[in-house]
């Protein structure tokens, strides 16, 4: 992983990590929509860790253009994606959806059990 320079640790710098649900970053047109979002604010892009997460920067004067920018423009949002929580649920839901599915073709297949 990328080691921070002696101009990122002593220049007027902000870093944050992006990160998705899954590995969505792998996805070339996902990753340049991504860039573009984030290049609204101001940030761009220094490492790709892996296709979940994504080290920016920016200048911390960009932040004195952050009510400028469109509705709906989050320039601190660290996650990409469907909001970690609703991912849970969704997963969960699946599990008990495969769960109970499997549960009815072993009581078709085996009647009685």
């Amino acid at each position: 992983m990328t080691t921070y320079s002696a101009d990122d640790l002593h220049g007027d710098w902000e870093f944050k990590i992006v990160r998705g649900n899954t590995r969505v970053f792998g996805r070339s047109s996902t990753l340049h929509r991504l860039l573009q979002e984030e290049a609204q604010a101001g940030w761009t892009m220094v490492e790709k860790f892996d296709d979940q997460r994504i080290r920016f920067k920016r200048p911390r004067q960009a932040s004195l253009h952050d009510a400028q920018l469109p509705p709906g423009v989050d320039p601190y949002r660290v996650h990409f994606g469907m909001p970690p929580l609703a991912f849970v649920l969704l997963m969960v839901a699946v599990l008990l959806a495969l769960t109970m599915g499997i549960m009815a073709l072993i009581n078709f297949l085996i009647p009685g059990s």
